[in-house]
């Protein structure tokens, strides 16, 4: 055979061993869906509050505010004024974080210091204190246990009695780990995740972790914010389907419908 032969032969072989290669590969993963949205009404939002908790039950409107201490709060608003009807302060030492209501009671996360305040529903008086490890963010509920987001790409679930974590639950985009999820909210079976800094919304399968669709909310940040106002903040009316999103620092509270974009 001749050199040049041999060398034919080669390429041949080489460009059959990639074929082989490509074609036994995995195909390409489809993307995760991306769902768009609809204002349908817009609320008046204190433009001081730096948003890191919201709910909305039995026709009121909850809010826990951080940023800097000594500036922490959890408030009830009234929805159509954004007139702050009641407000308590934390201590200059805690910065609050996510909140969520637990059988007439609000319970308020704090960042870095480890400390959960558990407040009456009606009076906001403080009632208990527990502590738990690492970073507090956002604070959901699924009627069963507690769920909170410290940042990291981890969900952790708690027991309400003893406050311990029976269960971590990792974040996964198409295998790849989802970091900074903050702000949660349950929503239809789904736990729902403000990604910190990005203007999306990840919707999170509560039993395997798999990221099942992102709601997109670019576009509807108002102008003239500052880098700190992020988007944060979900709410859900369960009685009358209505979904409200805010962000740090926003001077408007949005109601929106989730659209194909």
């Amino acid at each position: 055979m001749r050199m040049t032969d041999r060398w034919i032969l080669r390429l041949v072989l080489a460009g059959l061993y990639l074929f082989a290669v490509a074609a036994s590969a995995d195909p390409p993963r489809p993307e995760t869906p991306r769902f768009g949205y609809r204002i349908l009404a817009s609320y008046p939002h204190d433009p001081s509050a730096f948003t890191q908790g919201l709910i909305y039950v039995d026709g009121q409107l909850f809010e826990g505010t951080g940023h800097y201490y000594g500036q922490s709060s959890l408030r009830r608003v009234d929805l159509e004024t954004g007139q702050i009807e009641q407000e308590t302060r934390l201590s200059p030492r805690l910065f609050g974080e996510g909140i969520t209501l637990w059988r007439n009671r609000l319970i308020q996360l704090t960042w870095r210091e480890h400390l959960a305040i558990v407040y009456d529903r009606d009076s906001f008086a403080r009632l208990e204190t527990f502590r738990y490890e690492g970073e507090g963010w956002g604070l959901t509920h699924d009627a069963r246990h507690w769920i909170m987001s410290d940042g990291t790409q981890v969900l952790r679930f708690l027991d309400p009695e003893s406050h311990q974590v029976v269960r971590r639950l990792t974040v996964l985009d198409q295998g790849r780990p989802v970091r900074d999820l903050n702000e949660l909210e349950y929503i239809q079976g789904e736990v729902w995740a403000n990604l910190w800094k990005r203007d999306l919304i990840a919707r999170i399968d509560p039993e395997t972790g798999a990221v099942r669709s992102y709601l997109d909310l670019s576009g509807l940040a108002p102008d003239g914010l500052s880098r700190e106002a992020v988007l944060n903040g979900i709410a859900y009316d369960a009685a009358n389907g209505r979904l409200f999103v805010t962000g740090k620092y926003w001077p408007r509270l949005y109601q929106i419908e989730v659209v194909p974009r």
